[in-house]
């Protein structure tokens, strides 16, 4: 039944950190794999059947009314009616989750070197932030000096005082001014001018370090987060600043993803097994990670909590590490880890969610281990659930693995992707099955438009993508998320999200845009690496998210008719002909980019350059969209066959320049039938329409097994 690689794995390094008998626990596996599997499977017929019905209905009305629409997807189970109000009832939270708002880092676990860097992410220089970005201006004409440049640090430090000023204003002056800090009955500010000052809010003063008269850090709280200001007057930078501050540290990521899904390829046993041993090493603070950096070996490991004074003197600790949830994979695809007692492959998810949990409680029952969760508590976010049944099913998967191991009822806790249409429109129904177990809802525009152009696919022709996020439906989903969340009892008990920002180099965009997210009433919202949630993290000093998720409550609430509006192009928007090929252009040059990627390399999510040479960080999430959408594009005739091969062969070589650079990297141009590559990302283009969903998994994952198998 069990790959004996995953039964040696199991046997050798978790049964024994456990107290549960070997025996019951592989027996009680096996009966969970047989009751959960058929289930899936009539999860994905289910789809499959409402799907079809919603095709033939297009077909049959190619003009139709809002009215009609809706009824019909209410006649066939798609749209549910609504349910009276309720509130959640989840408890044992983390106050990372319930209370505090902050960023959120999305990264992939097999990647063990990433998966610390997030972990560590919880604090993060705001100094090396804002030197290392596109934040900080240089002047025109004058270029970057080699080693420190001072004129580009005294601008980091003049950005870090004004945010100082803005989060923890002194009663008078400004932090630019001051030359010491010392603790005298609460903080003391000496200004250059001989004078003293505290701050204008005396409790933002949550402790420090050293000495009270010549403390080596000063720590103060804000909207929940710590602020840290290092003294040091013997550093490289303390020792030229007046008041010695050498960094300012910022409280960061205060939740991360350890993503099994779409940032991950991972299409074996061998590589599965990977992902668990790196969430096995997270979970017992045994992983690390050695690389090379200047010509020296480097080696990560966790990070250790952090300990302070408190203003009165007494020891406090914070914690070091980011609060982790684990990204299980979705309903679609099996896995040769085991199988049923029909002898087909076991849905992966049932695996997923199985060790995810069984390597979690070993934290839970260790002193030893990460210490994720103060409360006792395990959290796994599910993807790409498509509505209620679906979220029901997996709230009754959770209570079984937790009799499996022995767990309390509901320490699982779920978090829920609203990333797939019949979700996002039968939200609060979704949130109603998982009111006992729910910590997170989010909003991810790249499978959720998706999903929204393969759903309606027969109902017409979709805008270029850009157009996609300026019409009716996405501000209604942006909206509802929250609006839903809140009726429903998320504030106090659970995370509202937002979706990645995808331009890792783009910094001072991010933090034009991002703020957006805390605004909206949002507690949390994706970034793609440690420095952006460093500065991500000041957007939740400028904004009070406890505010803005009441001025929302006020509002007039979105319409399910807005969202459920398909944003066709229309008759009245013709595309030229020099649209249609740039916005072609620009899907499959991704889609290239990406994908040579994922099947030569085994690279799930990575920084690839665009068409304009902007890295973007690619997951499965954005080729979703972007194979969706051509193949929308030739089912109506806006291209043809001979057009789309032309340009992705012509691209092929756009991709092939940008990475030149790369020894490993094999040209698909210099034979497009040779290259695996290439042909994987063709079949997405041209099989798209026999893709559950429009979903990439199946063909990736074919392709990278052909390719792996054919390697020496």
């Amino acid at each position: 039944m069990f790959h004996p690689n995953l039964t040696r794995f199991i046997n050798d390094a978790i049964l024994p950190l456990t107290s549960l008998d070997a025996a019951a626990f592989w027996k009680g596996f096996d009966d969970l794999i047989n009751e959960f599997s058929s289930s899936t499977r009539d999860l994905l017929a289910d789809r499959l059947h409402l799907q079809t019905q919603i095709d033939h209905w297009h077909d049959a009305n190619p003009s139709f009314s809002q009215t009609d629409y809706e009824q019909f997807l209410l006649s066939i189970g798609y749209l549910l009616p609504q349910i009276p109000d309720f509130v959640i009832n989840t408890d044992k939270v983390d106050a990372e989750i319930a209370t505090l708002s902050g960023p959120q880092l999305v990264v992939p676990l097999k990647n063990a070197r990433f998966a610390l860097n997030a972990a560590n992410a919880r604090w993060g220089s705001l100094y090396d932030a804002l030197y290392g970005s596109d934040i900080i201006v240089d002047e025109p004409g004058q270029p970057r000096q080699p080693g420190y440049d001072s004129v580009r640090g005294n601008k980091v430090i003049a950005y870090a005082r004004a945010f100082l000023d803005s989060a923890v204003p002194l009663a008078s002056a400004s932090h630019a001014e001051a030359v010491s800090y010392s603790i005298n009955d609460g903080l003391v500010i000496e200004l250059k001018d001989g004078h003293q000052t505290r701050l204008r809010d005396a409790t933002q003063f949550a402790g420090y370090l050293g000495d009270s008269d010549a403390p080596g850090s000063v720590l103060f709280k804000h909207h929940g987060l710590h602020i840290e200001c290092v003294i040091n007057r013997g550093g490289n930078i303390g020792s030229e600043d007046a008041a010695g501050i050498d960094d300012i540290i910022l409280e960061a990521a205060l939740t991360t993803i350890m993503d099994c899904e779409d940032s991950v390829a991972a299409v074996d046993a061998e590589d599965k097994i990977d992902v668990y041993k790196n969430w096995l090493g997270l979970m017992t603070n045994t992983l690390s990670a050695s690389f090379a950096k200047g010509g020296t070996t480097m080696t990560r490991s966790l990070n250790q909590d952090r300990e302070f004074l408190d203003p009165n003197g007494a020891p406090i600790v914070l914690r070091g590490r980011s609060l982790l949830f684990n990204r299980n994979v979705g309903h679609l695809m099996t896995s040769e880890l085991a199988h049923d007692n029909a002898g087909e492959q076991v849905p992966e998810h049932i695996i997923d969610a199985v060790m995810t949990a069984l390597i979690g409680a070993i934290d839970l029952a260790s002193d030893a281990g990460y210490g994720n969760s103060c409360t006792g508590s395990l959290y796994i976010v599910k993807p790409k659930m498509h509505g209620p049944v679906e979220v029901a099913f997996t709230c009754r998967l959770f209570a079984s693995i937790e009799v499996l191991l022995s767990l309390p009822a509901n320490t699982i806790k779920l978090g829920i992707m609203d990333e797939e249409r019949r979700t996002s429109v039968n939200l609060k129904h979704c949130i109603f099955e998982a009111r006992e177990r729910l910590v997170f809802i989010n909003t991810g525009f790249l499978d959720r438009t998706g999903d929204e152009i393969y759903t309606s696919t027969n109902a017409g022709v979709f805008p270029p993508k850009a157009q996609i996020k300026d019409r009716e439906w996405i501000n209604a989903y942006e909206n509802r998320n929250v609006e839903i969340g809140l009726a429903c009892g998320l504030q106090g008990r659970a995370q509202i999200g937002k979706g990645m920002w995808a331009m890792p180099d783009e910094m001072a965009a991010m933090m034009k845009a991002k703020v957006a997210h805390p605004q909206s009433g949002a507690s949390t919202a994706w970034v793609p690496s440690p420095t952006a949630a460093v500065l991500h993290a000041m957007h939740y000093h400028a904004v009070d998210v406890r505010a803005a998720q009441e001025s929302v409550r006020l509002r007039t609430p979105s319409t399910l008719s807005a969202l459920l509006t398909i944003p066709l192009l229309g008759h009245e928007t013709p595309l030229d002909a020099q649209s249609i090929e740039g916005e072609l252009e620009n899907n499959i040059q991704g889609i290239l980019g990406y994908v040579v990627r994922w099947i030569e390399s085994g690279i799930g999510c990575s920084k690839v350059p665009d068409i304009h040479n902007i890295g973007l960080m690619e997951d499965r999430a954005t080729l979703r969209i972007s194979a969706v959408h051509v193949s929308n594009w030739l089912k109506h005739g806006l291209c043809n066959t001979e057009q789309v091969i032309e340009i992705m062969q012509r691209m092929a070589k756009v991709v092939d320049e940008q990475n030149v650079n790369d020894p490993l990297y094999r040209p698909m141009a210099d034979d497009f039938e040779a290259s695996a590559g290439f042909a994987a990302a063709k079949a997405l283009v041209f099989d798209n329409p026999t893709l559950p969903n429009g979903y990439t998994e199946p063909l990736l994952h074919a392709h990278r097994v052909m390719y792996k198998a054919s390697q020496p």
